[in-house]
């Protein structure tokens, strides 16, 4: 089965490779798979192993955000945001083994980039809040504590107002605070597999566009280049 490449404008170089995939976007790529596996299989263990991961995580989303305006084109979000009739095309086209090559992102390559990114600041976000609620540290911690003084605050106030003693308001302060740090752990938890789970399947649509199209993209990361023939 053949596969056509949609990109005409582009020019072969005399080795029949194009440059696809700039330095930044490249090391980003497995900067961030790296760190995002060691921050999901570190936890209460080795804190400080997954909090430093999780902040490697997060810079690397924010220069991809950055550079998805400012980089090269095929860096750049225009170039793979698709309408959502054209990803689920591609993909019923992939799944029979058949279906347009696409020297940048295709468009479930580019869907999932934009979900993996956003999945995962959601991730890095919750992180950070939990970090700072329970252990008070972090760039967030701030926040928490003047969060938490306001929470502490409004429920002396309303305590003192039932007529309950210091003992019962430090008990019912303490509650809230627990159930905010249990709320953020939530949240973190939920994040975090689900971006597992998008994980999973990006693997799996590499591995099947790999094989319609009879290209390897994983080495493509690795190098920047792909060939220029359809």
């Amino acid at each position: 089965m053949s596969a056509r490449t949609t990109d005409s404008a582009l020019t072969a170089s005399d080795a029949g490779w194009l440059a696809v995939w700039d330095p930044l976007v490249r090391v980003g790529h497995w900067t961030l798979a790296i760190a995002f596996f060691i921050a999901y299989f570190t936890e209460e263990e080795l804190l400080s192993l997954h909090v430093w991961a999780g902040y490697v995580v997060g810079v690397v989303v924010i220069l991809r955000i950055v550079w998805g305006f400012v980089g090269p084109k095929h860096a750049r979000f225009v170039d793979f945001l698709y309408r959502p009739t054209t990803v689920l095309g591609y993909l019923a086209d992939l799944l029979r083994l058949r279906g347009l090559r696409y020297v940048g992102h295709s468009p479930a390559g580019g869907a999932m980039v934009f979900s993996l990114l956003i999945v995962i600041a959601g991730a890095v976000w919750s992180g950070l809040s939990l970090y700072a609620v329970e252990e008070n540290r972090g760039p967030l911690a701030g926040w928490a504590a003047l969060d938490v003084e306001a929470v502490s605050a409004a429920t002396a106030d309303e305590n003192e107002a039932e007529g309950e003693d210091n003992g019962e308001r430090e008990t019912a302060g303490g509650e809230r605070g627990e159930a905010t740090g249990e709320f953020w752990e939530e949240i973190h938890d939920v994040l975090a597999n689900l971006a597992m789970v998008l994980v999973v399947l990006h693997i799996a649509g590499v591995l099947l566009a790999s094989y319609v199209h009879q290209e390897n993209l994983a080495r493509a990361m690795i190098t920047g280049r792909k060939r220029a023939a359809p």
